[in-house]
Parts: structure tokens; C-alpha cells; sequence
């Protein structure tokens, strides 16, 4: 049985739901391809906490108990490991452990560059770089900025999967940036048809892990500039529109804002803080409504949502903010993009004209483009691994 290791951020993103998704379609979905497949994160000392926010030793940390809490939960405890500062201590796997897996691993995974250290990865000969923050990711690179981790990578996959076509604006200097697709194992996610229809719902931070950035002379914005353009859509359309979302105390006025243009604001923290919770807020919503990162969106790049893949999987519709997949994607039935108000206005109404319709059309679209199965198979053939 070949061995690949799969490195991202669970534990260092605690209390987010739709985060660890992100990574657990990863590891399940190449488990149920026949491969063995190895988890490892690593934390900093610093991001260790407690329930108050302040710095404490590993063992006593949140992220620990999120990290044992949700491999337990998919029958990864023996497969998977966390590496505090360095290799100072080990939650799972052994280190020893991991280096030998190392050793005989056909392939890594490395979700955003993650795995740095380099005792592990010195040890794994093939490695995968997997961008899940297009435009961020390469406006970095072409900077200079090293924070990307690209180097020492031997293929290079991203989700924005416009880049490196005259589509998109974003530079790729010497990186061959092959496209990807966010899988999504469809037994973990059943169509649902217990919902509200009218009832829109997303999941979101408002401004984001990251400032926003300059380039070119051009500064590229965040989802909360692209909030803002559409801040009026509750008063011109029948139905709820909530949002479980992340924001800061300093952006006061722009809660007031959402509210006051009938926005029901709910905490993330709440309502979606690990993978079964956040599971169950998507499937007791109607639809999604949601917009994009902004650089997303003026660079074109094809970006398209993890969370919305999962939306799609329940059978919920999704009206989202357009960044370019509609060149990659059929649009009008299950999915539906818009650029401006009065589209998004339209695309809410068609959704409650043809309700059922639309849910059936959502499966059916996650299933063609997103099952697991096919998008890590075709990455899996990519890598010269099938």
C-alpha cells in the first residue's frame, strides 16, 4: 500500500468547523482511494492557548484537545500527528514513528505550505504544494516574501484554476501552477432535503486571515469591501439571509450596517466549531448566499469556495459572487453566480421560483466536478502516482 502524507492547519484553526473540513476531505478522500495516508500539522508555541485566549503550554491547549477531538472523531488517532515547536513534543505518532513512515512515503501533500520542518520533510522525496489562497499565494511569491513556503516543492496545485491563462492577472513567474478542484467526499455529505428554503445562509470571516494586498501599483481588497456592495440584497428580497460570521469589535459600524439592512448576524464559534456542527448548519440551510475575498475577484483567478462544494453536496443551491469558475462551471441550475446587486437580486428569485429543481441540480453538479473521488484520482495520475 503506498503512503502519503497529507500536512495542513487543523489545530492551529480550532473552533472552525469549515477549516477542518477543508483538510479531512483530503485525508478521507485518498483513504478511500486505498492509499495510507499519514496527518501531520505543527504549532508554535505562541498559537498554543487557552479557553481565554492566552498562551499556555501545549498539553493544557485548546488546539490539542480540537486536534485529538476531530481525528478521533474520523478514525485518524493512529494515523496522524502534531508536532509542537520544533519536535519538542509529539501528540500521536511518535517522531521516530513519522520519520520512518517518511522514509517509504510515495508522496506529500502540503496544504498551503504547511509542513516546514525539516527533519520530517527532508525525508519525503516527492511533495506537492496545494494553494487554497490564489492571488495571496503568488502576489507574495512575486514580492518576494518567503511566507508561502513554496520552495523544495516538485508540482504546484492550485484552486484557483484560472491561473496561468490570459484569464487571470496573476503573475506565476517560474511555477507551472496546475489547477485543482476542493474535493469532497459525497458519503460524508448526503443530499439533505430537511431546510428552509428560504432560509440563505454562509459562513465567513469579514475581513479575512490577511490584509489586503499591493501589487503593481494596484491594491487588492477583502470579502468586506465586496459585503459592502451587496449590504442592501435583505431589503430587496423576500426570505432570510444569516450570516455565522467571524468579526472584529473594531469593525462595530459594519455589524450595525448588516443588521440594520436585515442581515441576521450568528458566531461561528457557536454554531459551526468543529466538522459535525459545521456540517449541520449547512444542511439546515436553504441556500448559500455568499460573495468573495475581493482579490479573488479582480484577478479572475476561478477561485471557488470549499464550503460552497459542501453546499452543493447537501443539495442546498448557491448564489455566489463570480471570480472567474463560471468559465469552469455550468451556471443557472443548482449553481448561480453574480457581479452585481440587481444580479443578485434576480439570482435569489430564481432560486424560490424553482426550489426543488435547483436543490436536485446542486447534487448533481457536486457530484460531476467535486467528488473526491475523481478530483484526487486525476491529482493522484498528475504525480505519476496512479
Amino acid at each position: 500500500m503506498k503512503t502519503i502524507f497529507v500536512s495542513g492547519a487543523l489545530a492551529n484553526k480550532h473552533l472552525n468547523g469549515g477549516e477542518a473540513w477543508v483538510r479531512l476531505n483530503w485525508v478521507l478522500g485518498l483513504k478511500r482511494l486505498g492509499f495510507h495516508v499519514c496527518f501531520v500539522e505543527q504549532i508554535g508555541r505562541e498559537s498554543c492557548i487557552d479557553l481565554t485566549g492566552a498562551v499556555t503550554p501545549f498539553e493544557k491547549s485548546v488546539n490539542l484537545a480540537y486536534f485529538k477531538k476531530v481525528t478521533e472523531q474520523f478514525g485518524l488517532s493512529s494515523s496522524a500527528a502534531l508536532i509542537y515547536e520544533n519536535g519538542a513534543q509529539v501528540h500521536g505518532l511518535s517522531l521516530g514513528q513519522l520519520l520512518e513512515l517518511a522514509d517509504s512515503a510515495d508522496l506529500l501533500l502540503n496544504i498551503s505550505g504547511h509542513l516546514t520542518y525539516e527533519p520530517l520533510l527532508g525525508r519525503l522525496r516527492r511533495k506537492a504544494y496545494i494553494d487554497v489562497d490564489p492571488g495571496f499565494t503568488q502576489f507574495w511569491h512575486a514580492a518576494g516574501n518567503p511566507g508561502s513556503h513554496l520552495a523544495g516543492h516538485d508540482f504546484y496545485f492550485t484552486i484557483g484554476e484560472n491561473i496561468g491563462t490570459t484569464q487571470c492577472s496573476i503573475p506565476i513567474g517560474n511555477i507551472l501552477w496546475r489547477p485543482v478542484r476542493q474535493p469532497v467526499v459525497l458519503e460524508l455529505w448526503p443530499f439533505c432535503s430537511a431546510a428552509l428554503p428560504d432560509r440563505h445562509t454562509t459562513v465567513a470571516s469579514w475581513r479575512g486571515p490577511y490584509g489586503p494586498v499591493d501589487y503593481g501599483g494596484k491594491t487588492f481588497g477583502l470579502k468586506v469591501h465586496e459585503f459592502r456592495k451587496f449590504i442592501e440584497l435583505p431589503r430587496r428580497v423576500k426570505g432570510t439571509f444569516e450570516i455565522a460570521l467571524q468579526i472584529h469589535a473594531a469593525d462595530a459600524k459594519d455589524l450595525t450596517l448588516l443588521r440594520s439592512n436585515r442581515w441576521q448576524i450568528v458566531a461561528p464559534q457557536v454554531v459551526a466549531p468543529d466538522p459535525l456542527a459545521f456540517r449541520s448548519y449547512v444542511q439546515q440551510s436553504g441556500a448559500e448566499f455568499s460573495v468573495a475575498q475581493g482579490i479573488y475577484v479582480e484577478t479572475a483567478c476561478g477561485w471557488f469556495s470549499d464550503r460552497t462544494v459542501r453546499y452543493l453536496a447537501s443539495g442546498k443551491p448557491a448564489l455566489v459572487q463570480d471570480t472567474g469558475f463560471s468559465r469552469r462551471y455550468p451556471v443557472g441550475e443548482g449553481l448561480l453566480m453574480f457581479r452585481t446587486l440587481e444580479e443578485a437580486v434576480r439570482g435569489a428569485e430564481a432560486l424560490a421560483q424553482n426550489y426543488d429543481r435547483h436543490c436536485q441540480a446542486a447534487r448533481v453538479l457536486a457530484e460531476a466536478y467535486f467528488d473526491s473521488d475523481k478530483v484526487l484520482g486525476e491529482l493522484i495520475g498528475e504525480v505519476g502516482l496512479a
